[in-house]
């Protein structure tokens, strides 16, 4: 749970229309960001984070069992060959099914949740000409197993390959501890970065009619609709990670960097605020302001670790208040 889900419950009294759940509002940004500094509150961030059951730490023991045990030799990828590609993609392909697949299995298959922390009362569409198959489920699986999974591990093959014959800076652990860590830290910060301003080009009329009107079909999302996107916008997406052409760092870097672009773009599209054990959240899963931005469409381009939207003013935080800023800026009623 981040300090925010600590501190405040939700409120029925300030509940937006249309949504059958709300986390505790305002929501916030990064405290990194914020002044005058406030110390208690970084902690808490990092701690909710980086230690907890979090998706950071989920990701990167996924990443970590990847490249010791799923991942060829660095001598072996020293050489382009078809082998070692088809099981990296096979590893990407099955890392998919379980996390995507688990999380639409225990929350929209099986249902084990029910309603419980849904913020869209609506199921997902079983019908719809918009979308490809006129399913949404399967559209949403056909393009995140094929393109997506696909961008993912092209990607991974340019930098593992890359390492293995030098074009890529390395990073040894060993002589330089510090670095590596924080590397590590700085990867979601990073991504949320790049994600703001690849994602407001993709907002661009011509960009959004291209590509990122496949993914804007999911107007209530299901942990499929995470990387369901056209291949241009998976191109744009993955390019993240070509900062480590200029940053180096270890396989195990690359790994966590795509492996947490992939499966948490899983994760955050739940649909749901977390996952209840004995009746407690304790792991933080759908995020509503990016939900928002999937019903509201002009709010909300980034993600929490970087106050983007909060900067040049399209950052709701699921206050009536902001939601009057979205209603005024229209002209028209929103929601």
């Amino acid at each position: 749970m981040t300090d925010q889900q600590r501190a405040r419950k939700p409120d029925p009294d300030i509940q937006l229309p249309g949504w059958a759940h709300m986390p505790a509002v305002p929501i916030a940004t990064s405290p990194f960001f914020r002044w005058p500094p406030d110390p208690a509150a970084m902690w808490r961030w990092v701690a909710a984070r980086w230690l907890s059951c979090a998706e950071n730490v989920i990701v990167l023991a996924l990443a970590l069992i990847s490249w010791v045990w799923l991942t060829p030799s660095l001598e072996r990828m020293q050489s382009l060959s078809l082998d070692w590609i088809a099981l990296i993609w096979l590893r990407n392909l099955g890392l998919m099914l379980l996390v995507a697949g688990g999380l639409h299995l225990y929350f929209h298959g099986v249902s084990l949740q029910g309603a419980r922390l849904k913020f869209d009362p609506r199921q997902l569409m079983r019908k719809g000409r918009q979308f490809t198959f006129s399913n949404q489920v399967h559209d949403n699986m056909f393009w995140s197993l094929t393109s997506g999974v696909g961008f993912w591990t092209a990607y991974e093959v340019l930098m593992l390959h890359g390492a293995a014959r030098g074009w890529v800076p390395w990073l040894d652990p060993a002589a330089h501890p510090v670095w590596t860590v924080l590397i590590l830290l700085l990867t979601p910060v990073w991504i949320s970065f790049h994600f703001y301003w690849i994602h407001r080009a993709l907002h661009w009329p011509p960009l959004y009619r291209l590509a990122h009107a496949l993914h804007h079909r999911n107007i209530n999302v299901g942990p499929w609709s995470g990387l369901s996107m056209h291949p241009v916008e998976h191109l744009l997406f993955f390019s993240s990670i070509l900062i480590h052409l200029v940053v180096p760092a270890h396989p195990l870097h690359i790994l966590f960097h795509l492996q947490h672009q992939s499966l948490t773009a899983a994760s955050s599209h739940t649909g749901y605020e977390g996952l209840l054990v004995k009746d407690r959240n304790r792991l933080a899963l759908g995020t509503f302001h990016h939900q928002m931005h999937h019903r509201y469409f002009e709010v909300n381009y980034g993600n929490l670790e970087m106050p983007w939207d909060a900067w040049f003013g399209t950052f709701h935080d699921g206050t009536p208040k902001a939601h009057e800023r979205l209603k005024s800026r229209r002209g028209r009623p929103a929601g």
